[in-house]
């Protein structure tokens, strides 16, 4: 398992992941949030699209959790 820095970069839910970047909502609401998030970071969905991500996915894959990592910094 990869971390970038001390966050393991492996395969998360988007509910998982999107709960640990903002922990004080409903999964729900934090998966939309982050969602936003990532269609309003520059290059941020092409550069997923281009490595396979699918919108009605239940999981991010290692590579878009580091490329959201990236992005985002760490939750």
């Amino acid at each position: 398992m990869e971390t970038a820095d001390k966050f393991p970069i492996r395969s998360y839910s988007k509910s998982e992941l999107a709960s640990l970047y903002l922990p004080h909502i409903t999964s729900k609401s934090a998966v939309c949030k982050l969602n936003k998030w990532i269609a309003h970071y520059p290059g941020l969905w092409n550069a997923l699209l281009e490595i396979g991500f699918a919108p009605k996915s239940h999981y991010y894959t290692p590579a878009q959790v580091r490329l959201i990592v990236q992005a985002l910094g760490e939750p």
